[in-house]
């Protein structure tokens, strides 16, 4: 269904989940590319094959500390993009596998890179407002598909709305026990991703209500060409940095 995936003139069809995964671990090596000399500073699982700060700021991290010291607001939307560790991106990639085929079915693929990518920029909004110092992961974003998803089935009601409303549910139950028991997880970057996944996907709806259409998807080039113009412009710097060094 041409909805439901992104179609170019004479070059087929693009996957949007694919693509944001692939993106997300190409940016990923990069990380680790910039400073190889730190992949082995530490063997604990969850600092393995991590990049270092430096790395992640070049890239775009977002916080307190990139916005306010450097007024790098655009790292509200890279640092979607970036992630700590191997198994940081893995975690989120697969959860993102697991709900994004959700979300390009009942929401198109248009809408789906829309929620995904004002839900990462509203969840690490709040975590900038609450004083965050240093923060990434796609965490954020993922948040708000779960978010789409309670809406979705809340609002669509009947037995399987209500199947997918508790079944989402349950996935928030998960990332509550989550931040909770685990170190260093900006909760208050998931809770406003999740929040901003209801507001958009109700501004927006979904396949059955509201078919996709010409706004749906000039917004979503549009944030597709902003998030260009950012993780490209995070990359010349970072050529321009090395070379300077």
């Amino acid at each position: 269904m041409p909805s439901r995936v992104f179609m170019q003139p004479g070059k087929g069809i693009i996957d949007p989940v694919q693509t944001i995964i692939y993106t997300n671990v190409v940016i990923y090596i990069v990380s680790l590319l910039i400073n190889p000399s730190a992949l082995t500073a530490s063997f604990h699982p969850l600092l393995f094959l991590s990049p270092t700060d430096e790395s992640l700021f070049l890239l775009g991290a977002t916080g307190t500390l990139p916005i306010d010291q450097f007024g790098r607001w655009w790292t509200l939307i890279s640092a979607s993009y970036l992630h700590g560790g191997i198994l940081h991106l893995l975690f989120n990639m697969v959860a993102f596998y697991q709900l994004g085929p959700f979300i390009l079915l009942e929401f198109g693929a248009y809408r789906l890179f829309i929620i995904y990518t004002l839900s990462g920029v509203g969840g690490f909004l709040v975590s900038y407002l609450v004083g965050i110092p240093f923060t990434i992961g796609a965490s954020a974003a993922i948040c708000g598909l779960i978010g789409a998803i309670l809406y979705f089935g809340k609002s669509r009601g009947g037995f399987y709305g209500e199947s997918i409303y508790r079944q989402a549910m349950g996935w928030v139950v998960g990332l509550i026990l989550f931040g909770l028991l685990l170190p260093g997880i900006n909760n208050w970057a998931h809770g406003g991703g999740l929040l901003s996944g209801v507001v958009v996907s109700f501004l927006l709806g979904y396949e059955e209500k509201r078919r996709e259409n010409i706004l749906h998807r000039l917004l979503a080039w549009v944030l597709f060409l902003i998030t260009v113009f950012v993780i490209g412009g995070n990359l010349l710097r970072l050529v321009f940095f090395l070379l300077g060094a």
